[in-house]
């Protein structure tokens, strides 16, 4: 880094946290620095990477790795700060003096599968630009049946997390946040199954289901899933009381506003604290967040903004929203599971877990965007959702041998307690999770 710009750009991201298996991190931010997007497709794992060069900054992250940034101006010049947090922007601008600049949404976050760059000239700053370095083809698999793309697609998945056990879960035990849906449950089978291969004993292995006063149908659901398949002593319930439920202080920790993934992380926040409880030194949680967004697998008929057809024609349209050059697109906080990652990221990393979403790789995505879903649903909702299940569970059998139950899909935050308990904690309105977001900057 030119020592001439050490004052202009301050990185308080953490470098550690990228997992990364083709070259180091230093390789890996020379690779972004380049702007050579077919380079940077090839970097191996998930990571959030800031290259320095003179006043030219380049950014690039994956869905499970968050960057956000902002520009304060100081006499000499504009300074950019990049974290993975908007809380700790706010305390470094505090700290030198800076935060009558500030506003939340002034800040910006680095989209997932596009290289960010910004150029720091002085006042007025441009706008950054992308330049998109994950582009998987669509349709790829149209010659193939349900089948075949599911062992290809679990197949991927499966290497994923071989990878991770053996390269960065080494040792110790390995939690799996366990509703048993297809995505948590296909997870759960494939690390299990992947421990044994790579000769390590499965008893590192725990399926955490979270219930709230004893209730919730996931637990139910969880205990099924593991008895038809004689695995039942992986399920450990963390059994939590309603009072732990803290909508607020998921508005705090995962910083944004949106009711479904504040839902959400209220529900996961109670289950890391759950586990964190009864486990001082545990570090390595996965999960199956992504499998929704991958094979498109949320109810359009929820959201009025969405139809089959704009689900279906355009790319990583739940993982990315409608792209950074849409209207829609919002730069301070990205689109679709890009801008939503926080809601599963934030929980476990605030409680010191090390989480990991194989879900939400680009080598498995690359392979779920390659299905034909136009040529295998003929534009019919019941049968998009219902590929799902046919297509996880057919490559389940073809990577493991095991049949995996499927059941009825279930939002987590909807599995982990009554309905009772659920309504009467979360507010229906977006506006007051908008309040309570901003309540924290005033």
């Amino acid at each position: 880094m030119n020592s001439q710009y050490l004052e202009k750009v301050i990185d308080l991201t953490n470098p550690e946290k990228n997992i990364i298996y083709n070259m180091t991190n230093e390789e890996a931010v020379n690779v972004v620095r380049s702007g050579d997007v077919d380079a940077v497709r090839k970097i191996d794992g998930q990571f959030a990477l800031v290259s320095v060069e003179g006043k030219t900054i380049r950014m690039a992250r994956s869905i499970g790795r968050p960057i956000r940034y902002f520009i304060a101006k100081r006499p000499a010049g504009p300074n950019l700060i990049i974290a993975e947090r908007i809380d700790v922007i706010f305390d470094y601008l505090k700290k030198e003096g800076l935060d009558h600049q500030f506003h939340p949404s002034y800040t910006r976050m680095a989209p997932a599968h596009y290289i960010t760059k910004i150029e720091l000239l002085g006042c007025p700053d441009p706008n950054p630009v992308y330049t998109r370095f994950f582009t998987p083809e669509r349709n790829k698999y149209s010659q193939l049946n349900t089948s075949e793309i599911g062992e290809n697609y679990i197949g991927v998945l499966y290497n994923e997390i071989k990878k991770w056990l053996k390269y960065r879960a080494k040792k110790g035990p390995v939690g799996v946040t366990f509703s048993a849906g297809i995505d948590s449950g296909s997870v759960f089978l494939l690390t299990y199954h992947a421990l044994k291969e790579l000769g390590e004993s499965p008893s590192r292995l725990k399926a955490f289901t979270l219930s709230i006063d004893g209730d919730g149908a996931d637990l139910i659901q969880a205990r099924k899933f593991l008895e038809s398949l004689n695995l039942e002593m992986f399920l450990e319930p963390v059994e939590v009381d309603y009072s732990s439920l803290d909508w607020r202080n998921a508005v705090k920790v995962v910083e944004d506003y949106k009711a479904l993934d504040i839902q959400s992380a209220t529900m996961n926040l109670a289950l890391m604290h759950g586990i964190r409880s009864r486990y001082r030194d545990w570090k390595y949680i996965i999960d199956g967040d992504g499998g929704d967004e991958n094979l498109k697998d949320y109810p359009i008929e929820e959201n009025p903004e969405l139809t089959i057809r704009s689900v279906l024609n355009n790319l990583m349209l739940y993982h990315e929203g409608w792209g950074v050059e849409s209207i829609k697109h919002s730069l301070t906080y990205s689109g679709g599971l890009s801008r939503g990652y926080m809601r599963t990221f934030t929980p476990s990393d605030s409680l010191g877990f090390e989480g990991f979403s194989p879900y939400t790789l680009p080598n498995v995505i690359e392979i779920s965007e390659g299905i034909p879903y136009i040529d295998m649903t003929n534009w019919d909702h019941e049968k998009l959702y219902a590929l799902k299940g046919q297509i996880v569970s057919q490559g389940i059998k073809a990577v493991t041998g095991m049949e995996m139950p499927v059941f009825q899909k279930r939002r987590f935050q909807h599995g982990a307690a009554s309905s009772r308990d659920f309504t009467r904690h979360f507010p229906v309105k977006e506006i007051d999770y908008r309040k309570e977001f901003l309540s924290h900057y005033e």
